[in-house]
Order: structure tokens, then sequence, then C-alpha cells
């Protein structure tokens, strides 16, 4: 809906008292003062290029603020969250403010020159405008001679390797060519005034209703904040049911994980059915079959293998619980699926004769390494047992929990 059709410019005045404005169709709180003639002539000089009309637009009505929205992206084959929390002002209290991101910027942009054996202008061709802490960065490109000029960018941090299924390099994408419609692609993945189980919507809705207590926001201009926030679910059950839901990936992944992490079955077959594909990436490069296994959701899990979709390897290494045997004995009729680590998972999850299974599948080598890799675990989870009596960790098993980890292993034998 257009800001200029949603509200009328004596409710966007009032919410602009109580630091809330409308920009690109999208809710910003916290919102600062529109940028003063000073920091523009300070950002420029740093700046290869030009400001793109698209962020002067934005700035002339805040300098920076905070969004409570979803965004994924895909990044080097995997399905990324990114997290854009915060658009970047000066003297922010946030990790850096907006000079802190532009000296963080050109710190990087020297270091590549000399690697590149160049002299370096001083310039960035880029400027970060927001994102969250250290981990995700969102830039507008500035340089009016590059072919994106005006992109508005993502960049997320890569994680350890030792982080199964995440990216573990740096990654870079597109959002979208303008900033405008870089906001556009800001969703929420749950509707967060209906659904428990939302966790986007709630830092704005506390703020509404901080306003609204004991600010003097009327309730009729706040719900109608939130009626307007809330057009921006992502609703991929009415794609569901105009059968248009194959046109929409990023609809299709949200109707596939919520399957998955619901344990239906009925509708994970009319969603492949539809023409949903069943190998798709749907969190970091978890597919499917990765993210029926770590939500135990084995329904779903038998109904994926009936479409004989291409496996992962040593999926099993993902057991987040008691796996049944006969959904065990299926798999390990495909190769590259026992492990060490997928026999122990069953061990301290509660299903021995699963364990059992996969380790008559293990090779001579594999076997050889069981009693060491079991005897490494039983000392971290006994190490952080006592930690937890101590009063030292918090741990979400808790003492029961870990006590019968330790007890499972203990007692398990080939």
């Amino acid at each position: 809906m257009d800001t200029a059709h949603a509200f009328t410019p004596n409710e966007l005045a009032q919410l602009r008292e109580h630091n809330i404005v409308i920009w690109a169709g999208r809710v910003i709180f916290e919102a600062q003062p529109p940028i003063s003639d000073d920091a523009l002539r300070d950002i420029r000089q740093h700046l290869r290029g030009t400001l793109p009309e698209d962020l002067l637009s934005l700035w002339r009505l805040t300098a920076g603020g905070r969004l409570d929205y979803d965004l994924r992206l895909t990044m080097n084959g995997n399905q990324e969250a990114i997290s854009w929390a915060e658009l970047f002002y000066h003297d922010s209290d946030g990790y850096r403010d907006l000079p802190g991101w532009i000296e963080h910027e050109q710190a990087l942009a020297e270091e590549a020159a000399e690697a590149r054996g160049q002299n370096w202008d001083g310039k960035i061709d880029a400027l970060p405008i927001g994102g969250f802490e250290y981990c995700d960065r969102i830039y507008v490109v500035t340089d009016d001679n590059a072919l994106d000029y005006g992109h508005a960018l993502a960049w997320k941090m890569g994680l350890p390797p030792a982080w199964r299924h995440a990216m573990h390099g740096d990654g870079l994408a597109t959002i979208a060519p303008t900033l405008r419609d870089a906001f556009q692609c800001l969703g929420l993945e749950k509707d967060p005034a209906s659904d428990d189980s939302a966790d986007t919507g709630l830092e704005l809705l506390e703020y509404l209703d901080c306003r609204r207590q004991d600010h003097g926001l009327p309730d009729a201009l706040a719900n109608k904040v939130i009626g307007f926030y809330r057009r921006a679910v992502l609703d991929w059950r009415g794609a569901l049911e105009a059968d248009t839901l194959s046109d929409y990936p990023l609809l299709a992944t949200l109707a596939l994980s919520h399957a998955i992490q619901q344990d239906d079955a009925a509708l994970l077959t009319q969603l492949l059915d539809r023409g949903v594909a069943p190998d798709i990436p749907l969190r970091g490069d978890m597919g499917p079959l990765s993210l029926a296994v770590i939500s135990n959701a084995w329904a779903v899990f038998q109904a994926l293998l009936d479409r004989n979709p291409p496996l992962p390897e040593r999926l099993l290494d993902d057991v987040n619980g008691p796996v049944p045997k006969e959904l065990v004995v299926r798999l390990l009729t495909h190769p590259n699926q026992a492990s060490v680590q997928a026999t122990l998972r069953c061990v301290f999850h509660g299903v021995p004769d699963s364990a059992h299974c996969i380790a008559e599948q293990l090779s001579v080598q594999q076997r050889a390494t069981l009693p060491e890799q079991q005897q490494a675990l039983l000392t971290s989870l006994r190490t952080s047992l006592e930690k937890v009596r101590q009063g030292k960790l918090a741990h979400y098993l808790g003492e029961d929990g870990l006590r019968l980890q330790v007890e499972r292993l203990e007692a398990f034998r080939l």
C-alpha cells in the first residue's frame, strides 16, 4: 500500500513525534531526525561517486533507526537469513555508528589496495547503511561508474567449519537494484499479532505499547500502524490456495519449512504435488530431508523418501531425537549414510537399536574409532554435567537430561 494513501499527513506527523517513520512501505521505529547538512558533507567526502536518490529520500525523513522484519537471500548456494535490524547513523550506541562503519570500510579498502599493489585514494565505493552488529551489513553502491550503482547489497559473515550446514565463507548478494526495492524485500515470515511462535515483530509491538502507555500515542493510530506493518506478512497459504506457490520461491520455502516443522505429511504431499521442489535449500545448506531429521519430523521424512529425492550424505549425523529403527534401516540401504557420529547420536537420544543398525554398516576403520569418540563425548558431557551441578553452566538439557545422556553412553556396547 502506498504510504500516501495509508496515513494522512496529520497521522504521519503524529508518528514522527513518536519517532516512527514510514518509508517505502515499511515501518522504521526509534527513527532519528533527518540527516543534517554537516553529516551529509562528512559522508560525501569519503565516497567514490554520489549518493543514490533513494538513500537521500530516506535520509530526508530519518537519518537512521531500527527495523523489525525478516530477510532471506541466497548466498554461496545457501539459504541465509540476513539481520537488518539497524539503519546506521551518527553517534548511535550500536556496535559502531555510521562514521565508525565508514572508517571500517576505509581500512578494508586500503588493505585490498595494498594487496593489489595499488595506491588508494581514500574513497569507498559502497556505503554501509545498516545491518546487525559485526555479522550482517547492508550497503548501497555509490560508484557512478559501477554497473550496480544504486544497488542494495547484503554481506554476511561466514561461520567456522564446525557449524554444520552453515555458510563457512563470507557471503555477498544483491538484495535489489534500488534501496526502495530492497525495503520491499523485507517481510514477516510469521504474523507477530496472531502467531505465538513469531519472534520477528515483537520488538516493534513492544515499542508501540510503550509509546501508547507512557507517551500518549493514540490507540487508534498505534493499531493502524500494526495493521499496516502486518501487510508485510508473507502469505504462503494464500499462494497455495491460489495455486501460485511454485511461482514464488520464497513462499515455497516458507511453506515447505512449515510442513516439516509441524511434521505435516499431508501438507508436504500437497506442496510437492503443486510443483514445490523436494530438494531446495531451506536453512543454510540444509534441504528438506536434513531439516526433517533435525526437527524429528519422521512422517514428513518418510513422505520425502517416498519421492526418491537426491539424498545428502550422512543424513543421520543430524539426528536430534529418537529416530525410528525402521527409518534408519530404510535409509541405510543408500550409500554413505552410516557414521560414528550418527551411531553415538542415536545412543544418547535413547534409541540403541537404531545405533546398532548404523554401527553394523560402519567400515572397519570407522568402527576402530568409535570407542575413542564415545569416550571423548562422554568426557565432554560429564564436564558439562559437573559445571551444571556447580551452577557454573546453564545447559539446555539441564542436570537430569545430561545425566541421562551420560548413562546411555556409558551403557552402550557394540
